[in-house]
């Protein structure tokens, strides 16, 4: 790796960190300088400004969300453990600490960045890139009738955000391990209660 690559790192790694753990506004280029252990005209060498910076951080961030195999329907398996193992998988990714991590960096920002918005919302992490095709191939199968495929993905993933992800993100409550399958069991069965065939 080369020593630029390696700077460049560097200043991510420092960068998310503080973002973290202030927000993106009150973090310094000063300080940003200081904790990745580089000169101040090295970190404007690499990025032009913070919010050039925040993109890069959130791009990395969801880079390393976005590494999960997708789910292919399979007519063979039901259609109810198929939904209960996307559940589980993405209930397990909105409880990891990076997931948790790049929300809470991504909501801050967002309070003073209204048009960041557009750019979370493009973003399809975990079962909500795949989930769309999958609905619409259980539907061609004749097991689902779904006519709005995006419209039931984004059903399903924010009924299980509504009592996974949410209160561990604002910090309301501890979901344990009951919870979350409690949360899985409901999602899957009301699911299935609007939309099988």
């Amino acid at each position: 790796m080369k020593l630029s690559d390696k700077k460049r790192l560097q200043i991510l790694d420092a960068a998310e960190q503080l973002f973290y753990d202030f927000g993106v506004e009150q973090t310094s280029m000063d300080q940003l300088a200081q904790v990745a252990g580089v000169s101040k005209r090295t970190v404007y060498n690499h990025f032009a400004n913070k919010e050039e910076l925040f993109q890069a951080i959130m791009r990395r961030m969801f880079g390393q969300l976005s590494e999960g195999a997708a789910v292919v329907f399979d007519a063979s398996q039901p259609i109810s453990d198929q939904l209960s193992y996307i559940a589980l998988c993405e209930a397990k990714l909105m409880s990891s600490q990076p997931f948790l991590r790049v929300a809470k960096i991504g909501f801050m920002q967002l309070l003073k960045d209204p048009m960041l918005a557009q750019t979370l919302t493009q973003e399809k992490i975990g079962c909500l890139s795949y989930l769309e095709p999958f609905l619409q191939a259980a539907t061609d199968a004749g097991v689902l009738k779904v006519e709005d495929p995006l419209f039931a993905s984004q059903q399903f993933v924010y009924q299980l955000k509504a009592f996974i992800f949410y209160p561990q993100l604002y910090q309301l409550a501890e979901v344990s391990e009951a919870d979350r399958d409690r949360a899985i069991q409901e999602t899957v069965a009301m699911f299935l209660a609007r939309y099988q065939a």
